[in-house]
């Protein structure tokens, strides 16, 4: 327990504190509220309590501690003067409050564990800490929780770009077969085409061929209907010769009028079988015309179907083409869609790995220390974990677990660079129960500095007093002494020795009592 100071946590109701220390007087103890100054309270009569106007919040921190003054001797003794109980009281009691202040403040730091020779921050939080930089500076809880939040991040993301990478690959891989699909189509269809269009040609030369046979028999017609008017006109010469020759032969003889009715009748029926002739020759014509104009039309219409079976044809090449870029593009896609699927199996591997080079680091939360990671793979230097038995962050330096948080308990610490060493300070019974030689403390009860020599303590000297003309020794031995040997001791009375306590003199010393 403090001997300078007393701390208390509100809870919102509770507005009266006890003072369990000594003080010079009022203006010596300050009281503050989470780190403020107050002077919002008032002291009971007996100075044993103060009473806060309105009740501190709940879970704040209030501290009532003396500070004695250190810049001003509160008495200053002049040559010839009375001593006065007051007056030594008053300086006693200053360097008394001094000293329990300085120790209150030496004990109230992070210190060197005994047990271990670690630093122990006696279940306290460490707070105002900065960032670590080195590979073995502390860790802050913020830190490491950000660390592993965007290490987390990090990881996620690559996951989730491997995944959609691998979406896109499917996709990919989707659209290329349906690429590929779409051009055996084209070229089933191309080649459909093709075959069209040399069916097209083949019937064009037959229509051509055909035109040029009506054309030849057309050119027969015209020839024959010309010859059949040719022999009409013979014929209708020859009928009007008969009966001109008829009618010279009626007048001569009329036995020749019979041959003549008779030659007439030839010649009517030679007339009428010439306009028959000249009919069918008419006829002839007609159908030669006919035939020449369905020829020319027969003509025409293999031009087009030729003309039409060309465009087929460049059009299959054209669909043929098509087939053929569809069919490259389908085995681009598929190409693509395999790079793709190959980097989101990379990016996936890569984010795994990150992961588990994180994991394998840091090992997390665990009741004591691990020997593998969480792999089930040795340890090596720098893996991290923390102790939630201890409440304490640790770290693997290749052999061995060890607090990553330095623990300052033990450590004698200086008030500056050119000051002084904070000494420990304590009552005889906090003595070190086992000490060594060389053991150098401050004994609070008897107000002076003691050293161990490997057997006893013993007083160190601190010169005289007032202006060198006092030797102050105590007044009383609480434990057991044996003079050094070769040494002699020497003593002011009264000196009251403690029940069962001895002071040894050894032969050839001697302890001198005035």
């Amino acid at each position: 327990m403090a001997n300078s100071f007393v701390r208390y946590t509100g809870d919102g109701s509770t507005t009266t504190y006890s003072v369990p220390f000594s003080y010079r007087a009022q203006e010596d103890v300050s009281i503050t509220i989470d780190g403020v100054l107050t002077t919002a309270f008032t002291w009971n009569g007996a100075g044993t309590q103060i009473t806060f106007t309105t009740a501190p919040a709940s879970s704040t921190a209030i501290e009532i501690r003396r500070t004695t003054s250190q810049g001003t001797k509160l008495v200053d003794y002049a040559s010839g003067s009375v001593l006065t109980e007051s007056d030594l009281d008053t300086d006693s009691d200053q360097a008394f409050f001094m000293a329990q202040e300085a120790i209150d403040d030496a004990d109230d730091v992070v210190k060197i564990s005994a047990t271990n020779f670690q630093w122990d921050a006696q279940n306290k939080r460490m707070t105002n800490v900065a960032d670590p930089v080195n590979a073995q500076d502390a860790a802050t809880k913020n830190w490491s929780e950000t660390a592993m939040s965007a290490q987390v991040a990090q990881a996620t993301t690559q996951a989730t770009n491997a995944a959609t990478s691998a979406t896109n690959a499917s996709t990919s891989e989707t659209n290329a077969a349906a690429s590929a699909t779409a051009a055996a189509a084209s070229a089933t269809a191309a080649a459909a085409s093709e075959t069209a269009a040399e069916t097209a040609e083949t019937n064009a030369e037959t229509a051509e061929t055909n035109a040029e046979t009506a054309e030849t028999n057309a050119a027969a017609s015209a020839s024959a209907a010309s010859t059949s008017a040719s022999n009409a006109a013979t014929s209708e010469s020859n009928a009007s010769t008969s009966a001109t020759n008829a009618a010279s032969s009626a007048s001569t003889a009329s036995t020749a009028a019979s041959n003549a009715s008779t030659s007439e009748t030839n010649a009517a029926t030679s007339a009428t079988n010439a306009a028959t002739s000249e009919t069918n020759a008419a006829s002839s014509a007609t159908a030669a015309a006919s035939s020449a104009s369905a020829a020319s039309t027969s003509e025409t219409n293999a031009a087009s179907s030729a003309s039409a079976a060309s465009t087929s044809e460049t059009n299959a090449a054209t669909s043929e083409t098509n087939a053929a870029t569809s069919a490259t593009n389908a085995g681009t896609s598929e190409t693509n869609a395999a790079t793709s699927a190959t980097a989101a199996q990379a990016a996936q591997a890569a984010a795994e790995a990150a992961a588990d080079n994180f994991d394998d680091t840091y090992l997390g939360a665990k009741a004591s220390d691990p020997t593998l990671d969480n792999d089930g793979d040795a340890l090596t230097a720098g893996d991290l974990y923390f102790n939630t038995t201890t409440d304490k962050l640790r770290v693997y330096d290749g052999s061995a677990w060890n607090d990553a948080v330095t623990d300052l308990t033990g450590v004698v610490t200086k008030t500056s660079t050119t000051g002084s060493a904070e000494l420990p300070s304590g009552t005889t019974a906090q003595r070190d129960g086992s000490p060594s030689a060389g053991y150098i403390r401050f004994n609070s009860d008897e107000t002076s500095f003691e050293g161990y020599d490997g057997s006893a303590w013993g007083a160190i000297g601190g010169g005289a007093s007032a202006g060198g003309a006092i030797y102050e020794n105590s007044n009383s031995i609480d434990a057991s002494y044996t003079l050094t040997t070769n040494t002699n001791g020497m003593s002011v009375s009264p000196i009251t020795i403690a029940s069962g306590v001895t002071v040894t003199v050894p032969s050839g010393a001697r302890w001198v009592i005035l």
